[in-house]
C-alpha cells in the first residue's frame, strides 16, 4: 500500500484539488495522511466532512502546532501504514493514474539499492512538463545528487520508501520552521540510495505565492540559519562545479545579513578565503544573467 502524504499550512482555500484527484483514482490501494502544521483556516472542517464520506481509501488527519513541512513530513511518515509514501504538497493533485503507476513499477525498486520511485510534475494549466524530462514513460536510474549531469532538472514527484525516509528523517532546529528537502534527500543519495526517474507525469502543480517554493529568499533563510547552515554544508559534499561554487556565494549574502565576517564564513563551511570569493563573484554574476533573462 501506498500512503500519500500531504502536510498543510492555512490551504483550506485550494486542498479539494488534492481530495478530488484522489477520489478519481483509478487504483484505490492507499490511504491518505494529512498533517496540519497548526492551520487557522478551516482545514479541520473540511477534512472532517470527507472523512465522515464514503471511500475506497482511508483518511487520516493530524494537527500539531506550526513547526514548518519538515516537521509534518517527519510526523507523518511515523503515523504511514503504507510502505511507501509519496509526498503530495497541498496546492498540488495528482493525476488519475498516479496510483496506479507508481504501484505498477513498486517491485521494480524492490532491491536494497534503491530508495524509491519519481514520476514528473507538470504545470496544472497546460500539458508542460516542470523539468528537462518528457513524457514518454522511460526512467533513469540516479541518486539525487546525479540529477545534474543525468538530465534530471527540474521538481519532481518522488515516492520514497517508508523505512528510508525513517532511517533520514528531516533534522529539526529549535525555533526554525523551514528546511529544504535536500537535507534528507542529499543524505540518501550520499549513501549510495538510487531512485528510478520515469519520464511519467503523476502530478500537477501550480507554485502559489504562498507557497515555500516562492519564498526561498535571503529572509526565509537568515529566519531559519541553522537548517541553511546545515543544507549547504551538506550541498558542499555533493555539488561540483559551478554548483558548488553558486552554493558558497549564496550562502555569503545570508550569512553576511546574519552578521557573520568573512572569517567566520570560511570557518563555518571550512573553505578558504580565495574559494569563498570565486563563489560571491560567480553567484553574483549568476544573478546578474538571471535577471537579464528574466526581463
Amino acid at each position: 500500500m501506498i500512503t500519500v502524504l500531504t502536510p498543510t499550512y492555512n490551504r483550506g482555500y485550494i486542498l479539494k484539488n488534492a481530495y478530488e484527484s484522489l477520489s478519481s483514482q483509478t487504483n484505490n490501494d492507499f490511504e491518505w495522511v494529512i498533517v496540519d502544521d497548526g492551520s487557522t483556516d478551516e482545514t479541520s472542517l473540511l477534512v472532517e466532512t470527507w472523512i465522515k464520506q464514503t471511500h475506497d481509501f482511508k483518511i487520516y488527519y493530524f494537527k500539531q502546532p506550526n513547526g514548518g513541512k519538515h516537521r509534518a513530513v517527519n510526523f507523518g511518515v511515523s503515523k504511514a501504514k503504507g510502505e511507501y509514501i509519496l509526498i503530495l504538497d497541498s496546492d498540488d493533485y495528482l493525476t488519475s493514474d498516479a496510483i496506479a503507476f507508481v504501484s505498477s513499477h513498486l517491485k521494480e525498486v524492490a532491491g536494497n539499492d534503491f530508495a524509491g520511485i519519481s514520476g514528473l510534475k507538470g504545470w496544472s494549466n497546460s500539458h508542460s512538463v516542470i523539468g528537462d524530462q518528457d513524457n514518454d514513460d522511460t526512467f533513469i536510474d540516479a541518486t539525487n545528487i546525479e540529477r545534474t549531469k543525468k538530465g534530471l532538472e527540474g521538481d519532481k514527484a518522488e515516492v520514497y520508501k517508508r523505512d528510508i525516509l525513517l532511517e533520514y528523517p528531516f533534522p529539526e532546529f529549535q525555533g526554525e520552521n523551514f528546511l529544504r528537502e535536500s537535507a534528507s534527500w542529499d543524505r540518501i543519495a550520499l549513501d549510495g540510495y538510487k531512485i528510478r526517474w520515469y519520464n511519467h507525469v503523476i502530478c500537477k502543480c501550480n507554485y502559489l505565492d504562498d507557497g515555500l517554493t516562492q519564498k526561498n529568499n535571503v529572509e526565509m533563510y537568515v529566519n531559519n540559519y541553522q537548517g541553511f547552515i546545515y543544507c549547504t554544508q551538506l550541498s558542499l559534499k555533493t555539488a561540483s562545479f559551478p554548483y558548488n561554487l553558486i552554493k558558497i556565494g549564496q550562502f555569503e549574502e545570508v550569512a553576511r545579513a546574519s552578521g557573520n565576517s568573512n572569517g567566520e564564513i570560511c570557518k563555518i563551511l571550512n573553505i578558504g578565503y580565495l574559494k569563498l570569493i570565486n563563489g560571491i563573484i560567480l553567484f553574483k554574476a549568476r544573478k546578474i544573467i538571471m535577471t537579464i533573462l528574466n526581463k
